[in-house]
């Protein structure tokens, strides 16, 4: 994952999504009849004789994979670099545009339009309280709930591309679940929040919180109970029943990449190849599980106590906005590590392996 030019290399062998690489004894050459070692070296060719390649890792392969990351462009297909981490072929920045306007729509649903739609009907009309915040709970959402039916589309669909991987299309994903049980939180709090004639508007304000003290404590127990080496008691997307857990950040960067960003069952598996052969990149994906975990769990904290102890206008506020402050916040501090992390662990992959990643 960096953007240093790629080198000559073979394609890579089967990969296993649990397993890992599955590493072949000998490589059948392309050119002639001759079999050649797996590094290199002599090649016995079909009529008796020898002869050396000059590239021991083997000729130029067009049908290879470019090495891409999250973090920089894709490159021209032709060869991957035996001496970098196994690629992950997707970047972010060729969908700055919809990752940009899906963002957008969000904000506005989920906090412009709430707010506005609240003052504008408590100060700006003589609706009772009960109407006017029937009126927002029935606004708010909309574009999320757009995106789940889509997403659930995507997931369930005959002949699906970014399904799981080995699982039936009735398990869908880990962060398709999450989503479902996040829409029970937000619907419950609106729900009885909205039936008294006075609606109580501190609790109106907490369905961002609820969904952060979920977040983190999922994040958090999740990565307790890897480091225990307690395994999964249900499937997780990718991983089966009884797999050994991974970092909660896992999940969620598979799912959203894998059916959001359109990189499909392919990035899936690229994805469980990386995390399997780097212990770089799963240090990295530890430390962004705690560092959303705890962040979450202590935003949450404060956004509520704020909730409980501010003016109600400005409780409501605090409630719809402050949570997706943190997040922004979050976010930039998350692409400032990862773009460090993944630095370091290209420079030191040569020198800690010393050999080609096949």
């Amino acid at each position: 994952m960096s953007a240093s030019p790629a080198l000559d290399g073979a394609r890579s062998p089967p990969m296993s999504p649990i397993d890992g690489p599955r590493r072949p004894s000998v490589v059948h050459s392309p050119v002639g009849s001759g079999v050649r070692s797996p590094v290199g070296g002599v090649v016995r060719s079909s009529t008796g004789g020898e002869r050396r390649p000059s590239n021991p890792f083997g000729p130029r392969r067009s049908l290879a994979l470019p090495r891409t990351s999250l973090a920089a462009p894709a490159r021209e297909p032709g060869a991957i670099n035996p001496y970098a981490p196994p690629s992950l072929e997707y970047d972010l920045r060729q969908r700055k545009r919809s990752i940009f306007i899906f963002w957008f729509l969000i904000l506005f649903d989920s906090i412009v339009m709430p707010l506005a739609l609240y003052f504008g009907l408590w100060y700006g009309t003589n609706l009772s309280p009960n109407t006017v915040f029937s009126i927002v709970t029935a606004a708010l959402g909309g574009i999320s709930i757009f995106e789940y039916v889509l997403r659930f589309w995507h997931l369930w669909k005959k002949g699906s591309t970014c399904r799981v991987i080995g699982g039936r299309r009735s398990y869908l994903d880990w962060f398709h679940w999450n989503f479902s049980f996040a829409w029970i939180i937000i619907i419950v709090e609106l729900i009885v929040g909205t039936i008294p004639e006075n609606p109580p508007i501190r609790l109106l304000a907490m369905p961002c919180a609820s969904l952060m003290f979920a977040f983190g404590s999922e994040l958090i127990i999740q990565d307790g109970m890897r480091l225990l080496g307690i395994p999964s008691p249900f499937r997780i997307s990718s991983m089966p029943a009884g797999s050994q857990l991974r970092p909660g950040i896992y999940w969620i960067i598979e799912d959203i990449v894998a059916v959001d960003g359109g990189g499909n069952i392919e990035f899936r598996e690229r994805l469980n190849t990386r995390y399997e052969a780097s212990h770089y990149f799963r240090q990295m994906l530890h430390r962004l599980t705690l560092f959303w975990g705890i962040g979450g769990e202590l935003a949450a904290a404060v956004v509520t106590a704020l909730i409980f102890t501010l003016q109600k206008d400005a409780a409501y506020v605090v409630g719809w906005t402050v949570p997706f402050i943190w997040a922004g916040i979050w976010t930039l501090c998350t692409f400032w590590y990862v773009k460090r992390s993944l630095r370091f662990e290209e420079e030191n992959w040569a020198e800690t392996h010393g050999k080609p990643v096949v």
